[in-house]
Parts: C-alpha cells; structure tokens; sequence
C-alpha cells in the first residue's frame, strides 16, 4: 500500500476502536479491506452522514423516536412543520404507488430495486427546498433534514445486491437502513402469508455487506436488521446450526423446510444478528407487550442496551387487541423497554387514501360547500398550528424563485410571480418580492 492508504488505514482502524459509536459492533472485515475498495476519491455525502449522526443522538437522548411512513415530499414536509423529527420510508408504500416502473403492486419486491433510494432523494430535495424557502424569509429556527430510515426489503438478491442497495441509499441520504431476513425471490409484506426465511448465516452476510458498503462510502449509516421469524414457517435450508432446533423435519413442495415460529424463534435470529447491527426489529403480528417485553429482555439479557425498533403497524386493529387507555400509553411503554423507534409504516398510505375519499365523497353531494369547508379546516390550523400548505404557491417556492430573479436581475425584473397574484391578494400577509417598479427595500417591511 502508498504511504497515504497506510494512514488511511490506521485513521479507520483508531475510529472504529475508539468512537463509542461502533461499541458493540462487529465487523468480519479489516480496514484495509474498506480503504482498498473506496477507489482514489472519497465522495462526501452530507445529507446521510448529517442523518445518521442526528439520528443517533435522538435515539440515545429521546424516549423513543416516534415516525411515520411518508410517500411524497410534501407528506415529509408536514411531518416535520408538525414537529416530527423522523421519516420513515417503507418499501411497501413504494410497491403501493412511489415505484420507478408506475405500476401498483403488493409488497413483494416487484418494483425496481432503486425505487426506495430514489423516494429518498425526492425526500431529501422536497425538504432542501423547504429549507431554502424559510431560509430565504430570515426564518431559521427549524431543522428540515430529518433523519430517514429506509425500507431495503430483503436486499433484491444476493450479498452483492444488499451492497449496491446499501450504496444507492447513502447516495440519496438515508440515515439508517434496514434489512430483513426473508428470500428476496420470495419477499412478502410481514402480515401477508408464505413467508420465507433464508438462513441466519444468509441474513448476517447481508448486514454485513450493508456496512461494508457504509464504511466503503464513508457514512456512519445505521443499520436496522429486521426478523420475520415470529410469523414465518418457512426456511430455505438448514445448513446453519442455529436454525435446526426450529426445524420440524417437514418440507413443503418447493423444498422449503417448515420451521416452528413465534417468539423463541425471533430473539434466537436477533441474538444472531445483534453484533452487525444498530438496531433490532421483530415484525409482530398483534400489538401486544408482553411479547415485545419479552422479545427485549430476550435480547437485552445478551446485548444490554441494544437499540429496539417497533412496527406500530396499521395491519393491526388497534381498537380489536387494546383499549383506548392502552393504545394511549402503549408507546411509552414501549420507549421504556428499549424500543427507541418506532413508527407507522403505512401512515402516508392510508392518511392519503382517507383524506381524497373523505373530500371527494362530500364535494359529490355537497359541491364547493365540501372544499370550502377543507379550506377552512386549512385555515384554522394555519392559524393554530403554523400549518403553511393552504398558502400553495408560497409552499412549492414560487417566492423563493422570485427571490432568485431579482438577484438576477438586480432587482429590474417585471416578471415575478408571487407578487400580483391571486394568492398575494387573498392569502398572502407574508413579504413579496418586489416587482421592478419596486424599490428592493420595499418587501422588507412585511410581516411572518
């Protein structure tokens, strides 16, 4: 190796032995290995490496980290002018209707591998823009780049599939990204049917090509490792010693091994998986805390502290399986047993889905009456809550743009948008920039 490798290697090996972030975290690779693969350049990812970091701190500062499933920019968006300080981005929800091929699928892995991280990117840009927008109006009290974690499924292939996925990911931000242990040829949402586990010595290769793909990107990305051991009954093979005690020595048409499922099976895999991984995810198929308390101390009895993620999945008929007082502390609970994110998967989905359905029935009976009172729900959390959209020219950046021409033009240009407009007229109270007749100090007296 040059001199400069040599001192790259000893740089990598000092971080990961001396930085509390990789505690506990095994890697079966040398950082010789990281340093010979990166190639001559190191690209900097701002956007993941930004996420990663944050999102460690709140997991380790927070009770838990509570998230929603987003499908678009704008869905994004309102999560963090609501206040939240997380994004998930689910595979599922991407098969639904946020894929490459525009298709609408099951969550089978049927849409394009790159469908996932390109959401991501398209994320990332919405909340940039949100960012400059404020920015651009002097108001800089709110971080938009909020921390996203990124549905992988079960890698669309192989170790060398699960390492240009994990790459694809830091690309486009992602700031931690999880991976699950089914047969990606097989893949099925976590409460669908014939699900298919591939060994845990499979599942582990594939973390590890995950963080081997960080580290070649030089990306403290997360890692989330996913088990559908609870519900799976099927196993592609029993090579792998730690899968034989859940054998039933049955096998079914296609040759798979039937398994005993439920909990035993799943912490057995996240005991496995743990030294790879930042986190741990056991896919239920009910709300219920007795098996996620004892799926944690399970864990936690091997692994003290070990970071726990909880599906808090809209499969579930919350109302069926808990009370109203139980649904109300259920997270909190959770939070206290070491689920330190947890989220909804589908919540873009059916928030999207109800919301058109709610207004399009009403506006069929009742005409404008129906947008016009959405209109005024729009109103009144603008007033209440800082809900910003209803002002829908503003929102997409129409002034920021403006704000773009005039420094252009020096502030000579007739053709700005935002001012003169509809919306300035019946909506606006926020500075505009000025139009060419204008003096440029004009718009600075207005008023958030």
């Amino acid at each position: 190796m040059f001199n400069n490798q040599v001192q790259d290697v000893e740089a990598l090996e000092n971080q990961w032995r001396s930085n509390p972030r990789w505690n506990g975290i095994t890697r079966p690779y040398k950082a010789e290995d990281v340093v010979r693969l990166r190639g001559t350049v190191q690209v900097e990812h701002t956007l993941a490496r930004l996420g990663a970091e944050r999102l460690w701190n709140l997991l380790h500062h927070e009770s838990y980290v509570a998230a929603l499933g987003a499908m678009t920019g704008n869905q994004a968006i309102q999560q963090i002018e609501a206040g939240l300080q997380a994004i998930y981005i689910s595979g599922w929800q991407v098969a639904a209707d946020a894929n490459l091929s525009g298709q609408m699928y099951p969550d089978q892995s049927l849409y394009p591998a790159d469908s996932v991280p390109n959401l991501v990117r398209k994320i990332n840009q919405a909340l940039q823009r949100a960012d400059q927008i404020h920015h651009a109006e002097g108001k800089n009290g709110k971080y938009w780049f909020a921390p996203m974690v990124a549905d992988a499924e079960a890698g669309f292939g192989g170790n060398l599939n699960a390492f240009e996925l994990m790459k694809g990911m830091v690309e486009a931000g992602a700031a931690c990204v999880h991976f699950e242990d089914q047969l990606s040829s097989a893949k099925k949402c976590g409460h669908l049917g014939g699900k298919v586990l591939v060994s845990t010595t499979e599942a582990i290769q594939k973390l590890v090509a995950a963080r081997l793909a960080a580290d070649v990107m030089g990306v403290p990305t997360l890692i989330m490792a996913r088990t559908d051991a609870d519900s799976a009954n099927l196993l592609t093979t029993d090579v792998d010693p730690r899968d034989r005690e859940f054998c039933s020595g049955k096998r079914s048409a296609e040759g798979f091994f039937y398994v005993r499922n439920g909990v035993d099976a799943a912490i057995a895999r996240g005991l496995a998986y743990a030294p790879y991984a930042d986190l741990l995810w056991c896919e239920t198929s009910k709300p219920n805390l007795e098996e996620a308390r004892e799926f944690a101390d399970g864990i936690h009895a091997k692994f003290p502290g070990k970071l726990l993620a909880y599906n808090c999945s809209p499969s579930f008929n919350w109302r069926k399986h808990l009370s109203a007082e139980e649904i109300a502390r259920f997270q909190r609970e959770l939070g206290a047993m070491g689920y330190k994110f947890q989220f909804i998967t589908l919540a873009g989905f059916h928030a999207l889905n109800y919301s058109m359905f709610d207004l399009a029935r009403h506006y069929k009976t009742q005409g404008m009456t129906a947008y016009s009172q959405l209109q005024d729900a729009e109103f009144e959390s603008e007033k209440l809550h800082h809900y910003s959209a209803v002002k829908h020219q503003r929102f997409v950046g129409t002034g920021y743009f403006d704000a773009v021409q005039n420094v252009i033009s020096s502030g000579t240009a007739s053709t700005t948008a935002l001012a003169g407009s509809t919306e300035t007229e019946q909506f606006h109270d926020l500075p505009i920039p000025p139009k060419a007749s204008e003096p440029l100090h004009a718009a600075a007296s207005g008023h958030d």
